[in-house]
């Protein structure tokens, strides 16, 4: 008696496990090989879609940065995994109970070709939605420092543009304040060149004789008028001032709130897109093309076998099995060969029969048939019941 995990992959194989019990152990082995290589791959892709959606969700971080594990995003993920490996060993186990037996030969015909080309093409896709997130995960270290250097890169960059973006706004700010301390300080060293010379005056150093004379007293006077203009240029453009000095301060602050994002830009470069382009990167194109070969063949390698089974006691129990439901239900099938035009050669031509439902419609109709014939006896036999009473009675019928 075969064990329950080999009837389990039978399952999975597709294959009815009732028949299977009364065929050969090589064909036990056959459909339990099948089965294994449909739930493994159902496996796989439940792992690649978890890590793939993990992937994409996880909080964003350094790329060389020690992970820790986000629950929140771990579960998520789990049940994405389970329900995505579920769906494609639902579609696999689809494809290959779909494929059929071929034409019983070991060699695969073109007609046998032709019929396979859509499973073909839903096995390649789902081979390189299960290669891909295992490839970054296979090349996770180096993808990790090529993709750190990417963000150092991306963060230097940003500064650069964060910088030349506030300098320019900067220097509109900075060119007001210059306008300002430009003009006071002209004022200041006129300030300072008769302050210079008033000194001088005072201690004999200006070729007069020293101390306060009229020169002296002019001189004075001139400060104290130079004071009395910068007091008066400093409340004339105290407003321009504060207002220039505070636009500054606002972008400086602008620029270091900005500046402090740059780390936080770098970090967002961490998704799933340009993980597989490292990974292409990194591994080239030869490696990166057997790793996706590798999956498009385990995927595949199913349907090639079994178009290229021989015909085994399975199959032929299992067309009589079908033969036998389809002759319990009044189901025949029969063959004709179809002339072609121009003298081709003959077509050999299928059609159905279903006696079960001709026989059941044949007395539905004699039912109907049977109906409508008591119905118009009964409306003959009544007419003549009235035909006889209008006679017996004609005053009842002729009104006043």
């Amino acid at each position: 008696m075969p064990s329950a995990i080999t009837r389990f992959l039978w399952n999975c194989a597709g294959a009815d496990k009732n028949i299977l019990l009364n065929c050969t152990y090589a064909d036990h082995v056959k459909y339990a090989c099948l089965g294994g290589i449909v739930f493994a791959t159902g496996i796989m892709a439940g792992m690649a879609g978890g890590y793939a959606f993990y992937t994409i969700f996880q909080p964003k971080g350094g790329a060389i940065e020690k992970e820790s594990l986000d629950m929140f995003t771990f579960s998520l993920s789990f049940i994405f995994g389970l329900f995505w490996g579920l769906m494609i060993f639902n579609l696999d186990r689809f494809i290959i109970s779909s494929t059929g037996k071929g034409d019983g030969t070991d060699s695969i015909s073109a007609k046998e070709w032709t019929n396979a080309i859509p499973r073909l093409i839903m096995g390649t896709i789902i081979a390189l939605t299960i290669s891909k997130p295992i490839e970054i995960r296979m090349f996770k270290t180096e993808i990790d420092n090529k993709l750190h250097e990417k963000q150092l890169e991306l963060q230097k960059d940003y500064e650069i543009r964060t910088n030349a973006n506030f300098q320019e706004r900067l220097k509109v700010v900075e060119t007001d304040l210059e306008k300002i301390y430009g003009g006071r300080q002209k004022l200041e060293e006129r300030y300072k060149t008769v302050e210079q010379a008033y000194q001088d005056n005072m201690t004999g150093r200006a070729n007069v004789k020293g101390g306060r004379g009229q020169i002296a007293i002019a001189q004075e006077k001139q400060m104290e008028d130079i004071k009395a203009e910068i007091q008066q240029y400093d409340k004339q453009n105290a407003d321009k001032k504060n207002e220039a000095e505070k636009k500054r301060k606002a972008l400086m602050s602008e620029k270091e709130i900005a500046l402090s994002k740059n780390q936080e830009v770098a970090k967002g470069l961490d998704g799933l897109l340009e993980r597989i382009k490292l990974a292409h990167e990194i591994a080239g194109f030869w490696i990166s093309t057997f790793i996706t070969l590798l999956f498009w063949a385990i995927e595949l390698a199913p349907i090639f076998f079994k178009l290229m089974m021989i015909k085994s006691p399975y199959d032929y129990l299992d067309e009589n099995h079908k033969a036998i439901i389809i002759a319990r239900h009044g189901v025949q099938r029969k063959g004709y060969l179809a002339s072609q035009p121009n003298g081709g050669k003959a077509v050999e031509l299928e059609y159905d029969l279903y006696l079960l439902a001709d026989k059941l419609l044949e007395e539905k109709v004699k039912l109907l048939e049977s109906e409508m014939e008591i119905k118009r006896h009964i409306i003959e036999k009544h007419v003549e019941k009235k035909k006889l009473d209008v006679d017996n009675n004609p005053d009842k019928y002729i009104e006043s």
